[in-house]
């Protein structure tokens, strides 16, 4: 079973539900969850937030940290992780998990950091655990990296949450 699988149907079997806040995926995450048979009965949407203004203005990230520490930050994968359970609040019902990526896939260094680095966070409920990688390859195995990363610790977040 596919990691994507695996976490869909953790979701759903508790009646969660989850939302991605990407930027550097630029869509893969939400792309690999829909992907599974049966995702949308846990899967309320997403956000590309590629633009560092979209980080700030759709999923309230900080502008200052955004000014002061550039979008390749854990503390901005942090508050993408929790502004896109925001974000979905539907009939009401905050989205129980926030996934976010955010980092540099290349073919550039950016805001100092190497091509490479990545922060994935995943929120459940208040607690967000945050995980910073290090990738080697193309813009594409970077960005295929990040997804698996980001489904990886969801697993493990939702594995150590009795919710």
């Amino acid at each position: 079973m596919s990691r994507q699988a695996e976490l869909v149907e953790a979701l759903a079997s508790r009646g969660l539900t989850i939302a991605a806040a990407e930027s550097l995926t630029g869509g893969l995450v939400s792309a690999a969850i829909v992907d599974v048979p049966g995702a949308s009965r846990a899967m309320r949407g997403g956000i590309v937030a590629y633009d560092t203004r979209a980080k700030r203005e759709l999923l309230g990230v900080d502008g200052e940290l955004l000014a002061a520490r550039g979008a390749v930050d854990p503390l901005v994968a942090e508050q993408m992780a929790r502004g896109v359970r925001r974000a979905f609040i539907l009939d009401g019902s905050v989205t129980d998990v926030g996934l976010a990526t955010t980092g540099v896939a290349g073919p550039d260094p950016q805001d100092g950091q190497p091509v490479g680095t990545v922060y994935v966070a995943v929120a459940v409920g208040d607690d967000v655990a945050v995980e910073r990688c290090a990738f080697e390859g193309d813009r594409a195995s970077i960005r295929a990296a990040a997804v698996d990363a980001v489904l990886g610790l969801a697993l493990r977040e939702l594995g150590n949450n009795s919710r």
